[in-house]
């Protein structure tokens, strides 16, 4: 050893780090602890297989784009398919407090109360004319039962009755017996006979291939074969979504709308737009149809109304059609509702709500982010692994290989921070519209991670 060198400075004992962790840790480890083993003992979780352990993400709380996990890990949640105004909204808390202290619920088969009238004035006047009355329901799988009922009563009133519904193979209109009926999809389909004649019109193209606009001559002759033209067997309502959500984050071909517009008015068939997923401005628009300039026969629209702070749906009907219920043999009206239907602090939440989409421009936004959220991920299509990357206003999607793929990839983007949902082959992103630039970033460059990783 050489001599010169000096000796190293001695070390300074340290305190070992504590083996148990502090009261206050541990108080929150146990409260975690015991949040997952009751939600594993008692919570029967939706759409889920029994083997999956939901409980491992328990959420406590939020804000803007952003939520935050029992075990105080932050997200950026691009999963919430009804979130518009994002978390803790000081303007809709407000409104759901008041309506809660002034009345919360008048049951509307006995009485009216402001909130519905001040809502369904709204929504009127946002929707093409035409479109001016509306029943208020708790959700969207009930907003199709009635829909539907509302259209085949429609022809039964008008003295040529019809009962066939033509409809997406493809397309998802809710849980319910009547709605899982109007869908091919494996996950809706249930044991009993369904409860009226349903044509499913099969997608004559890839997803990738069906936004083309070259694609839609075929997707139109597919549904004027399944209207027909035999009038003794024409369909009551053509029922779309003007993107199919559930059915694998397909974006349809401009000019499909209009064009079935057309389709109906040379049958005399009601043409039904599925507005759950797309209304108050997910879309780009605050209603989708918009986008083409087609007024439909009947709305129905949810998801976004509130914000998802309180359940509510909406169905809105044309004048014309609303008026034959007068000839209903029964009551003289429509047969159809729930005790909590339009729920005045439901409807209160959705009134603050649409102030929160003006003032803020949020539909606007949400086609500039979803824009930009799609040029910043086109590059994915040149990953092997990779099929498509598409999406409608602030919803965007990338199909990738295989279930497998996105299940791996949203996995990862959670691990990473980020809430991403799968659609079948597909990771999909719905931040709520109120996200800021630095969040969408967070989002492109934490899908483009995730993807990256799955299909390594």
């Amino acid at each position: 050893m050489d001599g010169s060198r000096t000796a190293a400075a001695p070390v300074t004992p340290t305190t070992p780090a504590p083996t148990t962790p502090a009261p206050a840790a541990r108080a929150r480890t146990d409260r975690a602890e015991a949040a997952r083993a009751r939600d594993r003992r008692h919570v029967w979780h939706t759409w889920s297989p029994l083997s999956a352990d939901r409980s491992a993400l328990t959420l406590t709380h939020g804000s803007g784009h952003r939520v935050w996990d029992i075990d105080g890990r932050g997200y950026v949640d691009a999963s919430a398919l009804n979130s518009t105004c994002g978390y803790g909204h000081p303007e809709v808390l407000r409104a759901i407090a008041g309506q809660a202290a002034r009345l919360h619920h008048a049951d509307l088969s006995v009485a009216g109360h402001e909130p519905a009238g001040l809502l369904a004035e709204r929504l009127s006047a946002h929707l093409p004319p035409g479109l001016s009355k509306t029943l208020f329901v708790n959700s969207g799988s009930e907003g199709f039962d009635a829909a539907v009922m509302i259209a085949t009563s429609y022809w039964t009133h008008v003295g040529r009755p019809r009962s066939r519904v033509v409809t997406f193979a493809r397309g998802y209109q809710g849980a319910t017996l009547l709605s899982r009926s109007m869908s091919a999809l494996p996950r809706s389909r249930h044991l009993l006979s369904p409860p009226l004649p349903v044509t499913l019109v099969d997608l004559p193209a890839e997803p990738r291939l069906l936004r083309r606009e070259e694609s839609l001559p075929a997707l139109l002759e597919a549904f004027r074969q399944a209207v027909g033209d035999d009038p003794d067997d024409l369909p009551a309502a053509v029922v779309v979504e003007p993107f199919l959500n559930v059915g694998g984050a397909v974006v349809l071909p401009p000019g499909f709308l209009r064009g079935l517009r057309e389709l109906c008015d040379a049958t005399g068939t009601l043409l039904v737009v599925d507005e759950v997923f797309t209304a108050y401005g997910r879309s780009g628009r605050m209603f989708a149809c918009l986008r083409e300039d087609v007024a439909p026969d009947i709305v129905v629209s949810s998801k976004g109304l509130t914000g998802g702070y309180v359940p509510l749906a909406a169905v809105t009907v044309q004048q014309h059609v609303h008026d034959t219920f007068d000839r209903d043999p029964v009551v003289g009206g429509l047969r159809y509702g729930h005790t909590t239907s339009g729920h005045a602090v439901a409807c209160a939440a959705a009134l603050a709500t649409l102030d929160v989409i003006e003032k803020e421009d949020l539909c606007a936004r949400a086609e500039h982010l979803g824009t930009g959220l799609l040029g910043r991920l086109a590059p994915l299509t040149r990953t092997e692994g990779v099929v498509d990357v598409r999406g409608l206003g602030l919803i965007v999607a990338v199909e990738t290989v295989s279930e497998e793929t996105a299940a791996r990839a949203v996995a990862r983007a959670r691990e990473q921070g980020l809430l991403l949902r799968q659609i079948g082959p597909s990771v999909v992103a719905v931040p709520p519209l109120v996200i800021d630039d630095e969040g969408a970033a967070a989002v492109a460059d934490g899908l483009t991670a995730a993807v990256a990783y799955a299909t390594a």
